[in-house]
């Protein structure tokens, strides 16, 4: 069974208005959503083999504060350019792509991709927000088999939803 669980990154600063938007960081905000999602995903009890993340700052410092939350290894984080404000279609194209020993993969990035993503696979929601987290599972066997068809809605949650 593949599992899919898809990441807005944690609320980014804006103090900073003439700074690159790939390189925003987290605001306060941010720094404390990114570690508390990362303590619920380890009461529901789910780890990733693998966190691809987009290379913008406040997905990194969001893979990363969650990584750490859960015991990944920041090593073993592939982080991806293209990841970058890219559509539904290419975060698909770059899970179709990964190595099939591994089961289940975070996948960190930003919106409206990720909405659109969450959507394109079936599940119904106007805006996935800052460090919300939507979960997929799929009973294929090759991540390249993956598609809505054959992928089911596993769980919702979000910073302000509590504990």
């Amino acid at each position: 069974m593949k599992k899919i669980i898809l990441i807005r990154h944690a609320k980014s600063a804006w103090d900073n208005p003439w700074l690159n938007d790939h390189d925003r960081p987290l605001a306060d905000r941010g720094k404390k959503a990114a570690p508390f999602m990362g303590q619920k995903l380890v009461k529901k009890n789910i780890f990733p083999d693998l966190i691809l993340s987009s290379t913008a700052l406040r997905a990194k410092e969001t893979a990363i504060l969650i990584s750490k939350e859960i015991g990944y290894p920041i090593n073993k984080m592939e982080l991806i350019d293209q990841l970058y404000h890219s559509s539904p279609s290419l975060m698909m194209k770059y899970l179709h792509m990964q190595k099939d020993h591994d089961n289940i993969i975070f996948l960190v990035a930003h919106n409206p991709g990720m909405t659109d993503l969450v959507n394109y696979l079936g599940y119904p929601l106007d805006n996935l927000p800052t460090a919300g987290i939507v979960g997929f599972q799929s009973s294929v066997e090759k991540w390249c088999d993956l598609k809505p068809e054959n992928v089911s809605f596993w769980f919702y949650d979000y910073p302000k939803k509590g504990k």
